[in-house]
Formats: structure tokens, sequence, C-alpha cells
């Protein structure tokens, strides 16, 4: 794959911080609306939309990374009727942002082509932020007496993990192709 990097000496933060909050109310509508399978009724779902927090924080950077996961943790939980306040806004909001946080600060579309090897790379953080991700909220969920530990490890993990295996490193080039495109003059990373 080619790179068409984003310059990031042109333009401002602006675009990407608007994306990022715009990225994160897709993601909480998303993850409460188009959730084809509730792994536990009320609880887990499978979030198939689980990259958007990655994805983002690689072609936005890691401050849009960590917004579109920690707003769209709470805008989720608040829709979903899930919302506990020590839970979803401290474990599951800091743990959820830290995927989109993490990739952002590794990758950076300015000075990184997309080909096998990185993509590899890529799936290998989303795999070591996500168990990172799911540990500490099965812990939340178990100490809080909500789930216990290791079915919210095994569930997470399958709600979670996959789609950002499979979706970050699968849509990253053509997203930045995209970005390109909507924004040719380039812009600074937030």
């Amino acid at each position: 794959m080619t790179n068409t990097a984003l310059p990031e000496e042109n333009g401002s933060s602006l675009f990407p911080l608007v994306l990022s909050i715009v990225a994160a109310a897709a993601t909480g509508v998303l993850w409460t609306y188009a959730n084809p399978i509730q792994l536990v009724p009320g609880i887990i779902q499978w979030r198939i939309f689980a990259f958007l927090p990655p994805l983002i924080g690689i072609l936005l950077g890691w401050k849009s990374g960590f917004i579109c996961g920690y707003l769209g943790t709470i805008i989720w939980s608040l829709l979903a009727g899930t919302f506990i306040p020590a839970h979803s806004l401290i474990v599951d909001g800091l743990a959820v942002g830290l995927t989109g946080l993490v990739p952002g600060l590794l990758f950076n579309p300015a000075t990184t082509t997309f080909d096998k090897k990185t993509l590899i790379r890529i799936a290998a953080v989303c795999l070591g932020v996500g168990l990172v991700m799911v540990v500490a909220v099965s812990a939340s969920l178990a100490f809080l007496n909500i789930f216990p530990f290791w079915w919210a490890v095994g569930y997470l993990g399958l709600s979670d993990i996959v789609p950002m295996l499979i979706g970050t490193p699968l849509l990253v080039a053509s997203a930045q192709k995209i970005l390109t495109a909507a924004h040719p003059a380039g812009f600074k990373r937030f």
C-alpha cells in the first residue's frame, strides 16, 4: 500500500478535534443501536464498531483517539441505560480512551506507510491495549459486583478486541485516503 501522508505542518488542530467529537458521538450511538448480538443483555454486547477509537487515534492523533473512546463510552452508557458513575466515568471511560490514545501515539500517517508489516503491528497494538482495557473493565465490574471477573474478560475480549484486531488494520489505509481527499491542505493531528 502506498503512503498518502497527511501533511501536519499546515492547517489547524480544529479539524481533528471536531472530527473526534463527531466520531465519539457516532461511536456511542453505534455501540448503542447497531450491535447485533447481546452477549450478556444489559451488560455486554458485541461492539462491532470497537475499531473506531484506535482508527481515530491513528488518523487524527492520540488526543482525538482518547476523546473518541472516552466520550463514546459515556454516550453509549447513557443511551444504553448502563451508566454507573464510578465505573463509566473512571474505569470504563479511561480504559476505552486508551484504546484510541495508544495507537495514536505509536502510528502517524505522515510518517507511516501502511504496508502489511505495519498493519500487523497495528493489530498487535490493538491486541495489547485491548487486553489492558478488558482486564481493567472486568476488574471494575467484578469489584462493583455487577459481573464475575473471568466471565467479563471472556465476553469483553470477544466484544471489543476482535473488532479492533480486524477493523482497525483493515480500514486504516482507506480511511486515510478519504481524510486526505476531504482535507487536502492537511491538518495538525490533535
